[in-house]
């Protein structure tokens, strides 16, 4: 028998953790099944952390959770406790200070034009985030946010500064949202699909800036995608979601070269690959199911080949090598790969 996690438990270099998120689940309003259910999550000082799945699995409901942008109206947080540095927050009870949010932790989204005031200039809308968490003049903030400008790679800093957001191209507004998530140095940065509404060339400079931003600063970043692909890109660590629950999570070489949940390895076999032309891609057989008819115990189980009457029990998240953990009754299960998924 493998040996069972324990998220709450601090690994080797605990030192490192900037922010850790232990037992996060969540229900919509009117629901019966957790939306998010028992989500454990550690980033360490400059790494990248990508939260990767299908739409619908998750990702961005649980960024928005520890943002505290969840309207309560619609969401109930039963259980989570959200740990940066040294403050510990209870997000059944209380939601992230706005002093944190920003200051702390700040996030990104898909696309900026929604993101950005059209009303407003980018100098205003990057200056008032700075003033928001400081007590220094608005010459300093002005200072600031071409400084930032500069930073994240923007050309002419002093003339976007007086530029609508509608007068730039959407790789230059998606690095404005980059410099202006991190005016106020915050610890942790959250990218929601960053890239999804970018070519491809500027992807590829998006990662690139927010992993040098990354190494440079020593924040840590949890990076959200369906994409894996900018999982190889970026990550140092991965976490794969599926139904509302980390289903795989590791380091991201010992994830891609040795994939241990059934998910996980349908995920990696549908990815085309350039030494096998013409090959037929494996797919993952079925859908994902609402939130209303989630299966009980493993939520795979309706889709996976190696599904027995075992699975209607949850299976832990546990070690199948050190810092690989996997939440499936088989794994390790080489001997089962042969089976098509």
């Amino acid at each position: 028998m493998p040996k069972q996690a324990k998220p709450d438990q601090q690994p080797d270099g605990c030192e490192d953790i900037l922010m850790s998120l232990h037992d996060l689940a969540l229900r919509f309003r009117g629901q019966t099944n957790d939306v998010i259910d028992r989500i454990s999550l550690t980033v360490k000082r400059g790494e990248v952390l990508c939260v990767v799945g299908e739409s619908g699995c998750g990702k961005s409901v649980t960024a928005m959770a520890l943002m505290g942008l969840l309207p309560t109206e619609f969401a109930k947080i039963s259980s989570g406790i959200l740990g940066i540095q040294a403050t510990r927050l209870d997000l059944s009870k209380v939601t992230m200070p706005t002093a944190m949010r920003g200051n702390d932790i700040a996030m990104i989204f898909q696309e900026p034009m929604t993101s950005l005031n059209p009303s407003f200039t980018i100098g205003n809308q990057i200056i008032e985030a700075i003033l928001q968490h400081s007590a220094g003049s608005r010459t300093d903030a002005q200072a600031r946010a071409l400084h930032m400008l500069q930073r994240v790679g923007i050309a002419n800093p002093e003339q976007r500064l007086s530029e609508f957001p509608h007068q730039l191209s959407g790789g230059m507004r998606q690095r404005v949202m980059i410099a202006m998530a991190l005016a106020n140095d915050p610890k942790i940065l959250i990218a929601d699909e960053p890239t999804t509404a970018l070519d491809v060339t500027i992807q590829a400079q998006i990662l690139d800036l927010i992993r040098d931003l990354s190494d440079e600063t020593g924040m840590g970043t949890i990076m959200i995608t369906h994409d894996l692909g900018v999982v190889a890109e970026i990550a140092d660590t991965v976490a794969v979601m599926y139904g509302g629950q980390v289903v795989e999570r590791g380091a991201v070489a010992e994830v891609f070269n040795d994939p241990q949940h059934p998910y996980t390895i349908g995920l990696m076999s549908a990815m085309p690959q350039l030494d096998k032309p013409g090959g037929k891609l494996a797919t993952v057989p079925g859908t994902v199911p609402s939130v209303a008819n989630m299966p009980e115990g493993c939520r795979f189980r309706t889709r996976c080949v190696f599904a027995t009457q075992r699975c209607q029990v949850r299976p832990p998240l546990s070690n199948t090598t050190q810092g690989h953990d996997v939440a499936c009754h088989y794994a390790p299960i080489e001997a089962n790969l042969s089976v098509a998924l």
